[in-house]
This record gives structure tokens, C-alpha cells and sequence, in this order.
């Protein structure tokens, strides 16, 4: 038996100071000081402010791991400053290696991509580059042909061809991409980040099973499964939940992930209304299709995840949910109608939701849709219709950063200083921080140990503190995974 003492701590909203005494990885005692048993660690916080850990629910980690380590592109206003900057960057590049970058954003951009226009700017030199939500990639001619896609004079590539292309660029050698994923998991920890929910396009167990047999051990994880591999995953005996033998406790098996749409930066979010351009976007998956694939995830004990951005697509997916008989999730619920608000909680279908997109999606939603943008990130309509919220990042669509998100989810302020958008829709930081913590809403005893030190009260500092709110430690099962100088 193990113990760890936590002394003189409090909850938030409270200034009661209290001890909170950690055995075998869980909280056996919240006292009032008393007697400490001879040989206990013993850590004393100074009245400082202890939360259930936070979980990311969304994430790809390899592309997030990536993301820091390729040309960022999120501040080119227009398709010329994203060729000129990577026309820029590739002096000096090797042609034997791809110029990837990462992060542009079409949707605002006044002119048009093109394949000659890269073309110019790159010449010979490979380039891929990969929009900020994953969806396009603008490749040049090089890169075309050496990753034998075909191209059209946009150069660009959508949904799948996309995805797959995204993927082939990840292959790199086990041992970097795996240090640069521990790196953003170390980071994540110094965030109040004790878990994510690894959406990672592929056959994601066995990496995080070599990770983990290799000292990983910043958070836990439940690798999420796609389609092409839930045969595979049902003859392994795998099932949404499944502690995974050889993962030290820390990884499970995590949902089904099934795409419908797209997303609002590529006009292919599934919307009910028409993009200016013409067309409502791309349903990916027929009703048909998505009713077979939750009705075999039923049969496999798995919880479906369904990526539903537009608010057509989520009609779709909670008729989906209603005629299979069960519960599940939605992936990002951008825009639901004021009629399908209910059904979420009715069917019991949890809401995961990543608010820092209403930041970056709200000058192209208002772009398609000025003035009929109220549908947009419903948080609180959700909740009062007695939905299930969980946050996340969809990282790298935005940084792995449950400040941010939750900043985001209370107060629809921009970084810019515009005010709020669609403030009616805000939730109070004592929700959103629940929602990030699995339902936890305070530290009982029998909890597991993972908690997050804070400086300060998070339900009573200034906004902008909240937002970038300083962690003092992280604990996972009561280690500490990240330790600010405390103990």
C-alpha cells in the first residue's frame, strides 16, 4: 500500500481547507487535519485549489504531435501569402523530403487556390499542405506525383482523398513520431490534462501499446477505432471500454468513430440550408449505411462516435441512433436545429463538443449564413435540453488546451476583441468544467487520484486568467505527471 498526502487544500467555491489522503492510486479520506499515518508522503499546497483531472475528448495525437514540428500556415490571409510562405521556407529543403504545412483556412481566403500557383512558388520541392481542420490538402504538381494522386488545376483534395494522403504523410520513423507525441502528452499534462479520447485515423492500439511498453506514461487513453477495422477489432475480443492488457491500466479501447460530413472550412459540413456557393455539402455516408454500422457497433459493445458538423448531418445521425436503439455520441454537433436539441438527451447521446471552433468557424458561418447563425455551438440549448456535454479540442483543429475550450464554451469571446458571439449559448464555468472532467463536479473519496492543482479559484478569477489558467501540478492516479515546483 501506497499513500500520498495532499495537505491543506480546497475545492472550488469553497475556502474550507481539508487534506486529501491518496492510497493505491485513489482518494481514501478528505479530513480536517488528524492524524497522518508514519510513513506518508506528504505534499502541502498552501490552500491551493484541487479539480478532478481534466480530459481532452477529441484529439488526433500523431497529427497533433506533427502539427508542431511543420510550417505553420494559420496566419495567411489569402491563397498568395500561403504559397509565398511556403515558397519561402523550402530554400534549403531537401527535394528527397515533403514540405508539409499545416493550418490555412480557405474558407476566408478572396482568392482561389491553384495548382499553378503552388507550383510556381514550390517548383520542384514536394508540398503538401493540410487545412486547419484536416479535411483539404492543397498539394503541388511534386507532390502529386509522388504520392500518385490525381489532382485538378485547384490542387486540391477533400474528405478521403485527403484523409488518406494525411496519413501517408505520417509515416515517419517509430521513434520520432513517437518522442514528439510524448512531448505534446507532457505538454497536455502541464495543462490539467490526465486523458484524451485518440481519434488517430488508423489501427491505434498496438502504437499505443509500443508507447506505453516504452515508458509512456503521461495520460490515460482510449484509442478509438474506425470502420475499416471493427472486424479486426471484435476477433482481438475488443469492446468500448476494454482495459487493454500491456498498457499499465492506462489504455482502453475507445469509441467507434463514423464520419458523415464534412466540416464548415471545406463547405462539405452536411447544413440544411444552402452554402452561397450552391449545394448543401456532402453526406459521406448514407442513412442506409450509418444505420447498418451503429446496429453492428450495438452487437459489438461498441459506443458509436458519429462526426456530425452540420446540422442536416445530425438529423441524420440522432435518426440514426433513434432507429438502432441505443446511445452513443456525436462528434462536434456545430449546428443542431431547434428541433433536434432534445433528442440528444432523449436518446441519450452525449455531445462532444470542441467550443474553441466557434472561434475559429465563426467569421466563415456568418460568411455562409449572416444572421441565421443562432443553431451555431448550442451549449447551453443542449444542456437545458438535458444533453450530456463532453470537451475536447479536436487537436490539431485547435491546440490540446482545456482553458481555452472552456473559456471558450462560458464566454464566445474572440482573441481579437470582438465581443461575444451568440452569448445566450454560454455555459458557467462549473458546467464546462464537469464536462471536461467526465462528469466530475467535485473530489469525492473512492475517486481515482486524478486530480489538478490550481493557484487560484477557478469559478471566481477574471476571464482572462481563466482562459490561460496557470497549473500548479497534475496527478494521475496519484502521481504526479506534472509538477510546477511543488513537490
Amino acid at each position: 500500500m501506497t499513500g500520498l498526502v495532499l495537505k491543506s487544500v480546497r475545492q472550488p467555491g469553497s475556502d474550507a481547507i481539508s487534506d486529501l489522503h491518496i492510497v493505491d492510486g485513489a482518494v481514501s479520506r478528505i479530513s480536517r487535519g488528524g492524524l497522518i499515518p508514519d510513513g506518508t508522503r506528504v505534499v502541502s499546497l498552501d490552500g491551493r485549489y484541487v479539480i478532478p483531472g481534466l480530459w481532452d475528448e477529441h484529439v488526433h495525437m500523431v497529427q497533433w504531435a506533427l502539427h508542431s514540428n511543420r510550417l505553420d500556415l494559420a496566419e495567411a490571409r489569402s491563397a498568395r501569402e500561403a504559397a509565398a510562405a511556403v515558397g519561402s521556407h523550402r530554400h534549403g529543403a531537401q527535394s528527397s523530403v515533403t514540405t508539409v504545412g499545416v493550418g490555412f483556412r480557405d474558407a476566408l481566403w478572396q482568392d482561389v487556390p491553384t495548382l499553378d500557383m503552388l507550383d510556381a512558388a514550390t517548383g520542384n520541392q514536394p508540398t503538401a499542405l493540410i487545412s486547419h481542420d484536416l479535411h483539404c490538402m492543397w498539394v503541388n504538381s511534386s507532390a502529386a506525383a509522388r504520392y500518385g494522386v490525381a489532382v485538378d488545376g485547384s490542387g486540391l483534395l477533400r474528405e478521403e482523398p485527403a484523409f488518406a494522403l494525411t496519413r501517408e504523410l505520417g509515416k515517419l520513423p517509430h521513434e520520432v513520431v513517437d518522442r514528439w507525441v510524448a512531448d505534446a502528452a507532457n505538454a497536455a499534462a502541464a495543462r490539467g490534462i490526465v486523458g484524451i479520447v485518440d481519434f488517430e485515423m488508423t489501427w491505434n492500439r498496438d502504437a499505443w501499446l509500443r508507447r506505453i511498453g516504452s515508458g509512456f506514461d503521461a495520460l490515460r487513453v482510449d484509442a478509438g477505432v474506425y470502420p475499416a477495422d471493427l472486424g479486426r477489432a471484435r476477433s482481438d475480443g475488443m469492446r468500448t471500454g476494454l482495459v487493454v492488457d500491456g498498457g499499465n491500466g492506462l489504455l482502453r479501447v475507445g469509441p467507434l468513430k463514423v464520419l458523415i460530413d464534412g466540416s464548415l472550412n471545406t463547405r462539405t459540413a452536411f447544413c440544411a440550408d444552402p452554402y452561397p456557393h450552391g449545394g448543401h455539402g456532402l453526406l459521406t455516408v448514407s442513412e442506409t449505411e450509418l444505420l447498418e454500422l451503429l446496429e453492428e457497433a450495438k452487437a459489438a459493445d461498441f459506443v458509436p462516435a458519429v462526426h456530425a458538423i452540420g446540422d442536416a448531418a445530425n438529423r441524420v445521425a440522432l435518426d440514426a441512433f433513434e432507429r438502432a436503439g441505443l446511445g452513443g455520441r456525436i462528434e462536434h454537433a456545430q449546428f443542431v436545429r431547434q428541433q433536434d436539441l432534445p433528442r440528444f438527451g432523449q436518446l441519450g447521446v452525449t455531445a462532444s463538443v470542441q467550443p474553441a471552433h466557434a472561434l475559429d468557424d465563426r467569421d466563415a458561418a456568418e460568411a455562409n449564413w449572416p444572421g441565421r447563425t443562432e443553431r451555431a455551438f448550442p451549449l447551453r440549448s443542449l444542456l437545458d435540453s438535458g444533453a450530456a456535454l463532453a470537451l475536447g479540442s479536436d487537436a490539431p483543429v485547435a491546440p490540446i488546451d482545456p482553458w481555452g475550450a472552456m473559456s471558450a464554451a462560458t464566454t464566445s469571446a474572440r482573441q481579437d476583441g470582438r465581443g461575444p458571439w451568440h452569448p445566450e449559448q454560454g455555459i458557467s464555468r462549473r458546467q464546462a468544467l464537469s464536462a471536461s472532467a467526465r462528469g466530475r463536479h467535485s473530489i469525492r473519496v473512492g475517486d481515482p487520484a486524478d486530480l489538478v492543482v490550481l493557484d487560484a479559484d477557478p469559478l471566481t478569477v477574471p476571464d482572462g486568467v481563466f482562459a490561460a489558467m496557470p497549473v500548479a501540478a497534475t496527478l494521475l492516479s496519484g502521481r504526479f505527471t506534472y509538477d510546477g515546483g511543488l513537490a
